[in-house]
């Protein structure tokens, strides 16, 4: 009686599991449509990288997928995969709906080796460091108060520039006694009156122009190594798609980070000693005069941020600033 009853609960159990099957398999169908496609033609280990090897940009390779496989798919770069999004609507959905699962940024050679080893706002990890690198951003750097207190300095430099054209056309008229034109570079012009309002904002210096407040070669170097790095920021490595190559510097892009980044952080610190000098004189400023670098130093002087130094963190703030700031104007 007992064998039988038993003969029966196993047979209805194992019935039951047989009849789960169906199910299962709709269930794995549907979660597998919801993943976005993968394009095809995948190369071992290498991935997708190939494809992007001829001589057609990027943006077009990926352009053509997109035409291929719909407004969301996934390619493979390396061992890594990376979600490609052809569509706004999609694109809002990453910034809203799905902010925080896609907050975190990836731990590329470039963050270690250009960005303070995450130090940098916009290279650190989602977290604690990061939570408090974008409050002192909102509250403090990047608030309506704050563009509004330094708007003298956006009329100020326009004013200068103004000047130093008119100065030009002055002196040439005045060598050859007659009323010429002078011959303006207005992309140059343009370029270098954005960037001196940037810098006088951040660390209150002016690099271009007749009233400069450094030397010509300082300011050449200078942009010269912002160029360099935000050329450098957009250089995928082989240790970023093959991390078990990352030892290997193939290309020399890791030799040149490390230039760039020790040639970028010794003029920073410069910047930050001379600070420090005025500060300790008494030279302290506040309201309209106060730039960035005077705000980051009233907040974060002698404090430690989940193991970043009071240096490094200013240093890689203001050095975001310039970049994100002088993005587009930096071509000088």
């Amino acid at each position: 009686m007992d064998l039988a009853i038993s003969s029966l609960i196993n047979t209805t159990a194992i019935a039951f599991l047989i009849s789960l099957i169906p199910l299962g398999l709709i269930l794995l169908d549907r979660i597998k449509k919801k993943e976005a496609p993968i394009a095809k033609g995948a190369w071992p280990i290498l991935g997708h990288l190939p494809i992007f090897s001829g001589t057609q940009s990027p943006h077009r390779v990926l352009g053509a997928l997109a035409d291929k496989y719909g407004p969301i798919f996934t390619i493979k770069l390396g061992s890594k995969y990376a979600l490609i999004i052809n569509n706004w609507e999609m694109a809002k959905e990453c910034f809203t709906t799905n902010d925080m699962a896609l907050s975190s940024r990836p731990k590329l050679v470039a963050t270690q080796h250009l960005a303070y080893k995450g130090a940098m706002f916009g290279n650190a990890p989602y977290g604690p460091y990061w939570r408090n690198l974008r409050k002192i951003a909102t509250l403090e750097i990047l608030t309506n108060h704050r563009v509004k207190q330094q708007q003298h300095i956006r009329v100020s430099e326009v004013r200068t520039s103004i000047k130093e054209l008119f100065d030009v056309w002055s002196r040439k008229n005045s060598e050859s006694n007659s009323s010429n034109y002078v011959l303006v570079d207005m992309k140059q012009w343009f370029t270098h009156l954005t960037f001196n309002m940037v810098l006088r904002m951040v660390v209150g210096k002016r690099y271009f122009g007749a009233r400069t407040n450094v030397d010509e070669e300082e300011a050449q170097r200078t942009v010269k190594a912002l160029k360099k790095m935000m050329h450098l920021f957009g250089v995928i490595t082989v240790g970023d798609v093959i991390p078990c190559l990352k030892l290997f510097d193939f290309g020399g892009h890791v030799k040149a980070m490390n230039e760039t980044s020790k040639e970028l952080d010794e003029v920073l610190g410069e910047w930050l000693k001379e600070r420090r000098h005025e500060r300790s004189l008494g030279e302290k400023v506040d309201g309209e005069d106060k730039d960035i670098m005077d705000v980051l130093l009233s907040l974060l002087d002698g404090k430690t941020i989940e193991g970043f130094d009071c240096d490094t963190i200013i240093k890689a703030t203001i050095l975001v600033c310039l970049l994100i700031f002088s993005n587009s104007h930096i071509n000088v």
